[in-house]
């Protein structure tokens, strides 16, 4: 399971932003000024943002003792869209120079579920099942505002141009050991699992916000989630790409872990579908093209992420994802046999105990793909999940009329468990996903730049440190920080 799972089950509705206007992501212990960033060319004018990480962790306002400013980790993010103003429920606001008159509100782009089984899936999903502790802890059900409408903004993908793979970055950010409590004021939670929880806190240094998971030692031992929570660390501290979510460092005292990360302030993807019901087909194609460049680097990098769902794909203030809860993920260069994952979303050959390998993340991508469309995924059967793996070893996939015909092609391609015909396990990998004609419109490197406007601008305001998309939760009563024996620490050297 992954560390993070204990939080993926919780839905939130606030997001925070930093208090500083959009700005390149700096290290929490560096002053603002001290950081400088290359820019990337942009449509518009462009701006950095800091973004967090969604975690539903309690926050405990017992900040360590000053201690001294460490040095910023090296930074490649690429910069992001342009800051968007908050919206007003009766009028999208348009993104700096980009004409309001030819960016139709996504109350008029998300459609209201047309399907009897939608309204039954939403109150099922809640919570969704899973195989391993890794997806322990209880959440509470979706918002489900019907027919609340969702300013956004839409943009038509520009027109393909050539597919730009990515190489492999092969040093390793130094993350260990860079802060202590002593770096942050803890402001509130954001978050709680079954063996941790997430804070919003503000660095000393450089006045930012961040995203502090805090795991109980104890609990992780408990629950067998040494390994997973080893391989989390160990993932986020070699990865960088403008889709995932980054580590800043990470630190232990004699009972908690404690990883430093984004605040990515616009909540779960998975908030924002249960409101619209289900997206319209250039929105959904949005999103999923850029976790398909998401995939791409981490498979270049032999890293399999086995949990993608709406629940683990956060909006940041301009609208654009970030993936994040790494729990599950694992370097695999050939096959690996763990049953780790959300019912919903395993593939067959996970179902069914056989050996896999990137292929799984590729279905999972197809699963995405069809419960944004559909506002629910194709094997689902009353939230049992016997009898979602019953569902997914059949095979059988209905496809509603509504779906794009090019979508459809798309998904009977991913959707297969015929891992030879299965589009990103065949010799043209990443690429031939990219090059089906449901993606003609994406121009990969404008995206990878961020230089697409998203259709959607979650409300949140920046540079306050706004959590308004997360909901609110009991606050740790336990202090951090405590000396004394360290039972555990053996076990999270790496912290």
């Amino acid at each position: 399971m992954p560390t993070l799972g204990f939080l993926k089950k919780k839905r939130t509705r606030e997001g925070n932003t930093d208090p500083s206007p959009p700005s390149n992501p700096t290290s929490p212990v560096t002053p603002t000024a001290a950081r400088t960033f290359d820019q990337l060319p942009s449509s518009h004018s462009t701006a950095s943002q800091q973004q967090q990480q969604q975690l539903q962790p309690h926050s405990t306002s017992r900040p360590g003792t000053a201690g001294p400013a460490r040095q910023d980790p090296q930074s490649d993010q690429m910069n992001t869209l342009p800051a968007h103003q908050a919206f007003q429920p009766p009028q999208p606001t348009p993104s700096p120079g980009t004409d309001p008159q030819n960016l139709p509100s996504i109350s008029n782009l998300i459609n209201p579920p047309q399907h009897n089984d939608v309204t039954a899936y939403q109150q099922q999903i809640s919570t969704r099942y899973a195989p391993s502790p890794a997806n322990g802890g209880s959440t509470g059900p979706p918002s489900q505002s019907a027919a609340m409408a969702l300013p956004q903004q839409q943009q038509s993908l520009p027109l393909a141009s050539q597919p730009q793979p990515q190489a492999p970055q092969d040093q390793i950010r130094v993350t260990k050991g860079k802060y202590s409590l002593a770096d942050f004021q803890i402001m509130r939670t954001l978050g709680t699992g079954s063996f941790g929880r997430v804070h919003l806190v503000q660095s000393k240094h450089n006045q930012r916000f961040y995203a502090v998971k805090v795991l109980k030692k104890a609990q992780v031992v408990k629950m067998k989630q040494v390994e997973h929570t080893n391989d989390e660390r160990r993932m986020l501290g070699e990865v960088k790409h403008p889709f995932l979510i980054t580590l800043w460092g990470t630190f232990q005292d004699a009972r908690n872990l404690y990883m430093v990360m984004d605040f990515v302030e616009g909540g779960e993807l998975f908030s924002l579908l249960r409101k619209s019901g289900r997206f319209p087909n250039p929105v959904a194609k949005f999103y999923a093209a850029e976790v398909t460049l998401a995939l791409e680097y981490l498979h270049s990098r032999n890293i399999i992420y086995r949990d993608l769902k709406p629940e683990n794909l956060l909006l940041d203030r301009h609208g654009h994802l970030k993936i994040t809860d790494f729990g599950f993920a694992k370097r695999v260069p050939d096959k690996t046999w763990t049953l780790c994952g959300t019912p919903d979303y395993l593939a067959p050959e996970v179902v069914s105990n056989k050996g896999y390998n990137k292929s799984v993340d590729w279905w999972s991508l197809g699963i995405l793909i069809y419960e944004m469309l559909c506002g629910y995924t194709p094997f689902w059967d009353g939230g049992s999940p016997m009898k979602i793996y019953e569902n997914i070893i059949r095979g059988k996939v209905k496809y509603p009329a509504y779906i794009h015909p090019d979508a459809q092609d798309l998904l009977e391609r991913l959707i297969t468990a015929d891992l030879t015909k299965r589009l990103g396990n065949l010799y043209g990998g990443s690429q031939d996903v990219k090059a089906h004609s449901w993606f003609a419109e994406v121009t990969w490197d404008r995206l990878a730049r961020k230089d697409i406007d998203a259709p959607y601008t979650p409300p949140v305001k920046a540079g306050a440190g706004d959590a308004s998309q997360f909901d609110r939760y009991p606050e740790e009563t336990e202090f951090y920080g405590q000396s004394g024996h360290d039972e555990y620490g053996h076990l999270f050297t790496d912290f």
